[in-house]
């Protein structure tokens, strides 16, 4: 189990028959993008970094970490 901070990749070996897993990308947000958070709904992107994405929902405002599994752009 990978500690926290530490990548979820698991070691491949060069002599191992199978493929890598291919690497994760992370989706980039702008703000103002239109958004979907599987707990929160709709909302807007208010701001954001590299790590972080600040959302404004009708619930309120809450701040995202990467990776954002639960996020989708619209």
């Amino acid at each position: 189990m990978p500690t926290h901070g530490s990548p979820d990749r698991r070691r491949h070996l060069s002599s191992s028959p199978f493929r890598p897993d291919p690497a994760r990308v992370i989706e980039e947000f702008a703000v103002g993008d239109r958004v979907s958070h599987l707990r929160h709904g709709l909302g807007v992107v208010v701001a954001c970094s590299q790590s972080t994405v600040t959302l404004k929902f009708e619930s309120g405002v809450i701040r995202v970490n990467s990776p954002f599994d639960r996020l989708t752009r619209l």
